[in-house]
């Protein structure tokens, strides 16, 4: 077992997630690796001042423009847009593994009556007259239905016929999303997005604890370092706390994971052990350490355990999106500032596209941080890149 500080951790995670020193990630092949390495970043339709995928990049990869990942997406198809850890982004290479949750869309589809002939109905419109979304498709009236992705089981509700099929054949892995147009979807078949030999290739994964045992090594590589505790880094992947500990033990075992002690902290940190020789180098002080100021994402890889997070950083953060606003400590969308190895402070901002101009609302900084001009300096780079990621020729600072 390994045995750091604190520090080391912090630094081991940032070095990893590519935020410390130069940037390790630049341009469309950057995003495209990061999102590699990371295996999924998460997708949140929400767009204060860019939406939490662009958000994330951003941080990371130098020169990121959102359409890199619109290109990534919906021209190279190195990416797509489906479930893993809620809605993700995540490389295409991926899609044999997730054929059981395919499988269990479609015997989920089954159970409502309606849904079958609208399949077909809404299959042979689109292999006729190419991508739709659920305005253009000729569909009409409401049916039954629940999405698997946010089953509730009650099937009094009644939901809108074109948006429910093609949602339901879009989890099938029937269609895929072929672009978006604002927060519209436009679908059309996944064969004319993927090859079909990737889209009949066999799950990796002999049986399901391999599987499970998949999807954990990939969320600790995410992070860079994680615990073996419930935690919002599993979501989306159905485990029992038994199935859990099952996996770790089984991973260890085969030397895909270390175990990390670090001072202070109870439970032990776990790495991939591809990734030991980059922790040697945080050990023996031979890595890139200059110090960035960057805007992190609300639901940023790094931040996905935010206890974990305050255990390593002493920072305390929540996503207050769905805080009642009388509640609210900070504010609806706010960004974690990280300079260097520290989170320094939250950011509030906004982007008035008809004005092009970006509001920067609040800046709070965290007890403890000397408000040096260099950081002062560093933060107003940071505005400027955000500003230019939102199409902003201007700043306003409320601050």
């Amino acid at each position: 077992m390994l045995t750091i500080t604190r520090e080391q951790a912090r630094r081991f995670i940032l070095s990893r997630q590519g935020l410390l020193g130069a940037h390790r990630f630049a341009g469309k092949e950057g995003a495209y690796q990061f999102v590699r390495q990371a295996g999924c970043i998460q997708y949140d339709p929400v767009d204060v001042c860019g939406k939490n995928a662009e958000l994330t990049l951003q941080s990371r990869v130098k020169g990121f423009t959102k359409q890199m990942l619109a290109d990534l997406l919906y021209g190279d198809r190195l990416l797509v847009d489906y479930s893993d850890k809620e809605l993700s982004i995540w490389p295409r290479e991926d899609w044999p593994y997730f054929s059981g949750y395919r499988e269990v869309s479609r015997a989920h589809g089954a159970r409502f009556p309606d849904i079958p002939a609208l399949e077909a109905q809404a299959i042979a419109y689109i292999r006729e007259h190419g991508p739709v979304s659920s305005d253009t498709l000729p569909i009409e009236g409401k049916i039954f239905w629940h999405s698997s992705m946010h089953w509730s089981g009650h099937w009094h509700d009644q939901s809108n016929a074109a948006r429910s099929v093609l949602e339901q054949l879009y989890t099938d892995g029937v269609l895929l999303i072929h672009h978006k147009s604002g927060s519209r979807k436009f679908y059309d078949l996944a064969e004319r997005c993927f090859d079909p030999a990737l889209l009949s290739a066999p799950n990796p994964c002999p049986d399901a604890a391999s599987l499970l045992q998949w999807r954990v090594r990939r969320r600790v590589g995410a992070v860079g370092l994680l615990w073996n505790r419930r935690s919002d880094a599993w979501l989306g992947i159905d485990m029992t706390t038994d199935r859990r500990n099952a996996a770790f033990e089984a991973l260890e075992a085969q030397g895909a994971l270390l175990r990390a002690s670090v001072e202070g902290i109870r439970w032990p940190l776990y790495l991939l052990s591809e990734d030991l020789p980059r922790m040697e180098a945080v050990l023996e002080g031979a890595i890139d350490d200059r110090p960035r100021l960057e805007f992190l994402a609300p639901l940023d890889p790094m931040l996905w355990d935010r206890k974990l997070i305050e255990a390593l950083w002493d920072f305390a953060y929540k996503w207050e999106i769905y805080t009642p606003a009388a509640q609210r400590k900070f504010g609806y969308y706010v960004l974690p500032m990280l300079y260097g190895d520290r989170l320094v402070g939250r950011i509030e901002a906004a982007a008035d596209r008809k004005l092009q101009t970006l509001i920067v609302r609040n800046i709070w900084y965290e007890s403890g941080v000397r408000q040096t001009k260099k950081l002062a300096a560093a933060v107003d780079r940071a505005v400027q890149r955000l500003a230019k990621l939102n199409g902003c020729g201007q700043i306003t600072r409320l601050d």
